[in-house]
């Protein structure tokens, strides 16, 4: 397909909320690009674990999605806020990573003939976490709230990246390496200079790092998106940014707790002790007081093997 280019003839609209509904906030990020904002806290069985930012760009020939939302429920409020702005159909989800709330909705877009698109990684994670998130999901929101959702993967996979162009918009989508969860990827607008990052950005609250997270990877995977200079990011949660402020909440604070724990650990820190690594800095971004410590030994657990 002939890629066709479309001047940049607009003024950004970054973060304008113009409609409230379970819990989300639709933001107008381009012309063609929308967030939608969902809350910082947990999954509830109020925002039907779409506790996350998804995307969308109504292209002349339909609507990409990014990200499903954490149910069958939860996909169904993600369609209605599309429906708000157009009624074009969703040809395409991409799925940008391994958690819930990136890939639970697929089977509801999938019914309504959305191709859903995921890295080899996160398609992977997907099957080797599935039990567990749907446990850990439904034990958040209730059984009612999750009735309806069924595990859908991924009908296109790619290893690295891959390029879709959709009614003449490129969609560049990049998977540089383990990040939040191993198949995180990033997708790059170029017609608009915008990324939309998955978990790979967090900003307002804090980032976690679990079990299927590499911290040491996250940085080096940053580092490889904002080499694309992007003029706007729409995390994985909280508001649409610039990458100052992507760099501030997420990179920044990978780089100064990896540092911060390794000198804990020079000075002959035991694990036991780790609530001693001082990251106050970043006490403003929601959810500090709960995963400060949590991160800091998954970070000190990290370093012992590498």
């Amino acid at each position: 397909m002939n890629k066709i280019l479309i001047p940049v003839f607009f003024l950004l609209w970054l973060a304008q909320p113009v409609l409230h509904a379970q819990d989300l906030e639709l933001n107008q990020v381009a012309e063609d690009v929308w967030a939608i904002v969902g809350p910082l806290t947990n999954r509830t069985p109020e925002n039907l674990g779409n506790n996350a930012t998804f995307g969308f760009v109504v292209t002349p020939a339909g609507v990409v999605l990014i990200d499903s939302g954490g149910s069958y429920r939860g996909a169904k409020k993600i369609h209605e806020m599309i429906q708000s702005v157009t009624q074009q159909p969703i040809k395409y989800v991409i799925n940008s990573g391994g958690q819930d709330h990136r890939w639970f909705g697929n089977h509801y877009f999938s019914n309504l003939g959305a191709k859903i698109i995921s890295s080899q990684a996160a398609r992977e994670d997907h099957e080797k976490r599935l039990v567990d998130q749907i446990g850990r999901l439904t034990a958040l929101i209730g059984d009612e709230q999750f009735a309806g959702t069924q595990e859908k993967y991924a009908d296109v996979l790619f290893e690295e990246n891959t390029t879709l162009v959709v009614g003449g918009i490129e969609f560049e989508i990049i998977h540089a390496g383990q990040a939040h969860t191993p198949g995180d990827a990033f997708i790059w607008l170029p017609h608009r200079e915008i990324i939309l990052s998955g978990d790979i950005v967090y900003v307002e609250r804090m980032l976690g790092i679990g079990d299927q997270s590499n911290s040491k990877s996250w940085i080096d995977v940053f580092d490889k998106m904002a080499a694309y200079k992007p003029k706007t990011i729409i995390p994985g949660h909280g508001h649409p940014v610039s990458l100052t402020t992507a760099q501030k909440d997420s990179y920044d604070y990978l780089v100064t707790l990896r540092k911060k724990v390794a000198a804990f650990m020079d000075d002959g820190g035991d694990a036991s002790e780790i609530s001693q690594v001082d990251m106050s800095e970043f006490n403003y971004l929601y959810n500090a007081d709960t995963l400060s410590g949590r991160n800091a030994l998954k970070v000190y657990t990290e370093l012992e093997w590498e």
